[in-house]
């Protein structure tokens, strides 16, 4: 076998390695990114804990077959990068983000998430939900509210208990 061949199983198995260890991956067109856009790109998703590359598209339609899907092939065609997240909406908010900001530049395909494909739509309303810690944190104060104000009331309780006593002996002097 030519070097070569083994080199494209070396990056299609990094492929695999990383589509397994991604919560969601984005895959989006980014025709007419200069390179400094790609770089601000690729900080903006650093920095939110995703990671933007771009693979040839036929090692990613090998490693997505050898997992299974075939729902992609027809979204690798063109320029296509990926976006690794670490959980389900952040990487879809970067490129949703970078989408608008690089209008006609970059343009959403799908999305690989929870083990699925997820269409353009899709990854338009992932990018427009709340993150997991987001959700618990809302979901915490919920469920948090309703001790606070009891433990306000009770307060109130104990507080007024000492100025009717005041009052009483006030109207007895």
């Amino acid at each position: 076998m030519s070097a070569n061949f083994e080199a494209k199983k070396v990056v299609v198995a990094e492929i695999t390695e990383k589509i397994k260890a991604s919560k969601s991956v984005v895959f989006v067109d980014y025709n007419g990114l200069t390179v400094a856009e790609v770089s601000a790109l690729r900080n903006k998703c650093r920095e939110a804990g995703c990671e933007y590359k771009v693979y040839k598209n036929t090692l990613v339609r090998k490693a997505l077959n050898d997992l299974g899907f075939k729902d992609f092939d027809s979204d690798l065609n063109g320029p296509t990068a990926m976006a690794f997240g670490k959980d389900e909406t952040g990487a879809a908010k970067i490129m949703a983000t970078a989408a608008k900001d690089y209008e006609k530049k970059i343009t959403l395909k799908s999305a690989f998430v929870d083990n699925s494909y997820v269409d353009k739509k899709g990854v338009s309303a992932l990018a427009t939900m709340p993150s997991k810690e987001e959700l618990l944190a809302k979901l915490l104060g919920s469920l948090q509210a309703p001790i606070a104000n009891l433990a306000g009331v009770l307060n109130n309780m104990l507080a007024a208990l000492p100025r009717a006593l005041n009052a009483v002996a006030e109207k007895k002097a």
